[in-house]
């Protein structure tokens, strides 16, 4: 559910004249599209050219590739990042965008000098990159939220809990800030006679140094107040899955010979065109009551869409039920993102053990390190049912510590090249919903066989370290072994530990503990943990490591209904920072050991360095708003972020807002396969600011981790080598980038939906927020006791006018309010970056949208 334009009605579906992707033409359209002659039906999109003449295009430079990303809020703009960093490459209108949708790999050809888009400096709408539905990588993001039972843990660079909730939210206004960042245009000799004339209220004022070239011929003006466009030529890879959610009605002719045969679909995401579809799919009394279904949700599959057509052919799927409830909204969402909720086939759980009650056998037993009697125990959050990865640590004799991670070994069970095997890589990461979880493995083996769960054997694969009480790694072991945990810890009980030292707990406090093993050895082992993974963290920031914490939403849901009650923002504390210093580690040590082994065949995880046309804008934007800060590297990034603000309130503030203005130009982590990329220097991850990486400590809810148990087992001779080669490996890690992608959005979606029926059933709700973009008729904020982000607009606000103005580079809007009664006067209200506002959020009437509504400002002096 995206939060945009809560003026539009996405649900309005029109006639198909006008609506969506009634292929209306754009600035962009008009120029390259055909023009129909009379009594035949003329091509409306040029035909796509032959794989031969793309391969060859682009070998010779001629045609470009990338993913297509289409803005969420304008659906008919669309970008693909341009090979060489710099400024996006610009794909105006449904037209020049060629039928690909978004996510797709497309290949474009750019249009002529004089086509390309004059970049405007005000802060017009005008967006000059795309909107990233999810920009920020998760590797670097503190984003550490509860999944529902999910690992609360470790795993991102700092990262960023990828372990969690992995990232940012996309479709809520962010699209602003390259136009607020985009090179200002200083002064050209092309026309300085000619001064810009600026109106009233409501209009756009310019501050006299920013006087724009009259010119508007792109030939005659230079790169740097240029966008380049292009238009689609070819789709390499349809990435999209080419299902949606929407609505069913007949067609507005009710004359012609199609509405005796189709229906039209109109999908609640505008970036995905309107489709006929066949009346036989319909609901068999949808012509005789159309309105019945006029709030009805179906699926519906894109199968067609022919050159001459502006619209494309669809099969419906199925319906879902009520648009704005729950359970179908969250059904569209995982069907348009391709997630596999099915059940596992038979085939897959034949290959699960048969006889119940496993157990382990003595000959498997033989083979692995004993470490029942070990002091082992789980840190995960409260619902937590998938425990991949215990803790111990022992003190030793000499004063220092013998600490070890211990992860599920998934792929003792999960063998290369069976059944459950392709499922498991076809669906490459469990999905974590905010009121379940879709799994990666069957539930016998990712609830039951391979959790950690408490007083059970279970198989597990341990790197463990001796390391001094500072977190001096002297030594360090990796091998197969069983463990018992003692006890199956929250992140609450442990941060209750940290935080009472000396307390003594009784039983009531905490879970079931083995009798093994006493409460106060636990809580020493934590303790001890703790104090290392300090020295551990404080030394990865020294050492240059970046973190961006975002505010992550959570939701308390009512036992019966599953409706949100409440929801608050996940506070990220010492014990999840615990659970993820040694996540962090035991991936760099896997990612080396896998790597010494098999240079050509190891699966990685990169992070590569910010884009630096987005970097440079950023920048620029924080000089001329005053902000000291340095991007020289990751390290010094996160320094200034981290001494640039002091601990009250406001302050605390603006350091959310630039922490997700710092997110923008952030890339992806990505999983690749060393043999394919040469360039070890591109192996690097930027935020942990480290030259190796990968993802080990979470096989249960990741495939990579699965990959990656088989090369570490490989690489200590117990199993022979992986079957895969690099090509194969390589793919499965293209793949496994793909799904996370998708799982992430889909998790963003999620929160979306329960925080839109949150308003609905709990609004109005009110709260402090900070301005993020100032635009020339609307501005974006931060909302910030629920992390979300909204945009404001001026004409939804009862003022007697209102403008916008640049001071230097700044944006600034001035609110001139009506007053509340005659005798009263008016007020007027500043709007700039880093303003504090009170602002209302309540619901549109319409499913799952609302909107955000500035307070009026108090008049008392």
């Amino acid at each position: 559910m995206s939060n945009s334009d809560s003026r539009i009605n996405p649900r309005q579906l029109g006639t198909p004249r006008g609506g969506p992707y009634a292929a209306v033409p754009t600035s962009g359209d008009r120029k390259n599209r055909n023009k129909p002659a009379r009594g035949k039906k003329k091509s409306i999109f040029e035909a796509y050219m032959s794989k031969e003449d793309v391969s060859a295009g682009l070998k010779r430079r001629e045609l470009i590739q990338g993913p297509l990303r289409i803005n969420p809020k304008k659906y008919h703009e669309a970008f693909i990042p341009s090979p060489d960093g710099t400024r996006d490459i610009f794909i105006d209108g449904v037209v020049a965008r060629n039928r690909a949708l978004n996510g797709d790999i497309v290949v474009v050809r750019l249009l002529p000098r004089e086509q390309w888009k004059v970049i405007k400096p005000d802060g017009s709408d005008k967006e000059t990159e795309a909107t990233h539905e999810s920009d920020v990588p998760e590797d670097m993001l503190g984003t550490c939220v509860p999944r529902e039972a999910a690992k609360g843990g470790a795993e991102g660079p700092d990262v960023i809990i990828e372990a969690q909730f992995d990232d940012n939210d996309a479709e809520r206004g962010q699209d602003h800030l390259p136009d607020m960042l985009a090179h200002d245009i200083k002064k050209l000799s092309l026309d300085t006679a000619e001064k810009v004339k600026a109106g009233g209220m409501g209009a756009v004022h310019r501050t006299k140094q920013e006087e724009v070239p009259k010119v508007n011929d792109p030939r005659l003006l230079p790169d740097k107040f240029l966008q380049r466009t292009a238009k689609v030529v070819y789709i390499l890879e349809k990435k999209h899955s080419r299902a949606a959610t929407g609505f069913i009605k007949l067609l507005a002719d009710k004359n012609s010979e199609l509405f005796k045969k189709c229906a039209m679909f109109s999908p609640v995401d505008h970036r995905v065109p309107r489709a006929y579809v066949s009346l036989a799919d319909c609901p068999s009394d949808f012509v005789a009551r159309p309105e019945d279904y006029s709030n009805m949700l179906f699926i519906c599959r894109i199968v067609d869409w022919k050159e001459d057509s502006n619209f494309a052919s669809g099969q419906l799927a199925k319906s879902l039920g009520q648009a704005g409830e729950i359970e179908p909204e969250t059904e569209g969402i995982l069907t348009e993102y391709g997630v596999d909720f099915s059940d596992f086939s038979p085939e897959a759980l034949e290959c699960l053990p048969q006889s119940l009650p496993w157990v382990i056998s003595p000959g498997e037993m033989a083979k692995r390190r004993d470490l029942r009697k070990e002091c082992i125990f789980t840190i995960d959050p409260s619902t937590a049912k998938d425990l991949d990865d215990a803790l111990s640590c022992k003190q030793l004799p000499d004063g220092n510590f013998e600490v070890g991670v211990h992860i599920a070994d998934v792929s003792y069970f999960v063998l290369e090249e069976t059944a459950l095997d392709r499922v498991a890589s076809e669906r490459a990461t469990s999905v974590y919903l905010v009121q379940k979880v879709i799994p990666m493995l069957p539930k016998l083996l990712c609830e039951e066989l391979c959790s950690l769960n408490p007083m059970r054997d279970r198989l597990t694969f341990s790197v463990m370290w001796k390391v001094t009480p500072r977190g001096k790694i002297l030594d360090e072991w990796f091998g197969r072994t069983v463990i018992c945990s003692c006890a199956k810890l929250s992140y609450d009980h442990a941060q209750s530990m940290i935080e009472n030292p000396t307390k003594v707990f009784s039983p009531e406090e905490l879970p079931p503990i083995s009798p093994q093993h006493s409460v106060a050895e636990i809580q020493q082992a934590v303790l001890n943990l703790h104090r290392i993974a300090q020295h551990l963290r404080k030394q990865r920031f020294i050492d240059g490591a970046l973190r961006l914490d975002q505010l992550k939403l959570s939701f308390t849901l009512d036992q019966e209904s599953g409706m949100p009650q409440g929801c608050y923002i996940y506070q990220y504390r010492d014990s999840n920072k615990l659970v993820e210093e040694f996540m962090l580690l035991a991936n760099m040590a896997v990612a080396h050991q896998i790597y010494r082994s098999f240079p050509e065949q190891a699966l990685l995880r990169r992070h590569p360095p910010p884009q630096s046309k987005l970097l440079n804008d950023l920048m620029e934007f924080c000089h001329q708003v005053g902000l000291e800060i340095d991007f020289s590297s990751a390290g010094s990034l996160h320094k200034s972020l981290n001494e640039t603000f002091g601990a009250d309130k406001y302050s605390e503030a603006r350091k959310e807002v630039l922490t997700n203005m710092f997110s923008r130009p952030m890339q992806m982590a990505l999983y690749f396969c060393t043999g394919v990329l040469k360039d070890e220097t591109l192996f690097r991850h930027y935020a942990l600011n480290v030259p190796f990486y990968t993802h080990f400590t979470s096989p249960i809810r990741r495939y990579a981790d699965v990959v990656v148990h088989r090369l570490l087992s490989a690489s200590l001779g117990i199993s022979s080598p992986i079957k895969m080669e690099k090509e194969a490996i390589q793919r499965q890690a293209e793949h496994c980038n793909d799904r996370k992608m998708a799982s992430k959005r889909v998790q963003e979606l999620s929160t979306d939906l329960f925080f839109a029926v949150f308003v609905r059933e709990s609004g109005p709700l009110e709260s402090e927020a900070m301005v993020m973009g100032v635009l020339n008729e609307a501005f974006d904020v931060l909302v910030l006791k629920f992390g979300v982000q909204k945009r404001i607009y001026c004409n939804a606000l009862p003022l007697l006018g209102f403008h916008f103005q640049k001071v230097g580079r700044k944006p600034e809007l001035t609110l001139m309010w009506e007053p509340e009664s005659p005798e009263q006067e008016s007020v007027s209200q500043e709007i700039t970056i880093f303003t504090l506002v009170e602002v209302v959020l309540k619901s549109d009437g319409v499913p799952l949208k609302y909107s955000a509504l500035l307070k009026r400002p108090s008049t008392e002096k």
